[in-house]
C-alpha cells in the first residue's frame, strides 16, 4: 500500500496529464466530421508509430527481470502495430470508394 501511495505522490502530475488526454482525445474524436475521419485516421496512424517507438524503447531500457514493464512494453507495440496495420487498411479501403471505376 505504501508503495502505490509512493508511486502516486511521485507521478501525480503526470496521472492527471493522462486523464486529460483522454478525456480531450474522446471529446475531439466524437466531434470529427464524417468527411475528416481519413484524414483523422491518418494522424492516429502516425501517432500509434510513436506509441510503438516509445515502447521498443520502454523494453529496450528496462531491466530483464522487470516483467511487468517487459509485458507493458509488448503489449503496446502489439497494439500500436495493429492499430497502424488496421489504420492503413481502413484508409485505403475508403480512399478506394474515390477511385473511378473502370469499364
Amino acid at each position: 500500500m505504501e508503495n502505490i501511495l509512493l508511486f502516486l505522490d511521485n507521478n501525480l502530475l503526470l496521472i492527471y496529464l493522462l486523464i486529460f488526454t483522454i478525456i480531450l482525445g474522446f471529446e475531439l474524436i466524437s466531434n470529427v466530421p464524417t468527411i475528416l475521419h481519413t484524414p483523422l485516421m491518418s494522424g492516429a496512424n502516425a501517432i500509434s508509430g510513436v506509441v510503438i517507438i516509445g515502447a521498443i524503447l520502454l523494453i529496450r531500457n528496462a531491466d530483464p527481470s522487470d516483467y511487468l514493464t517487459l509485458s507493458l512494453g509488448a503489449l503496446g507495440v502489439i497494439l500500436g502495430t495493429v492499430n497502424v496495420v488496421g489504420g492503413f487498411a481502413v484508409t485505403n479501403r475508403m480512399l478506394k470508394m474515390f477511385n473511378k471505376k473502370k469499364k
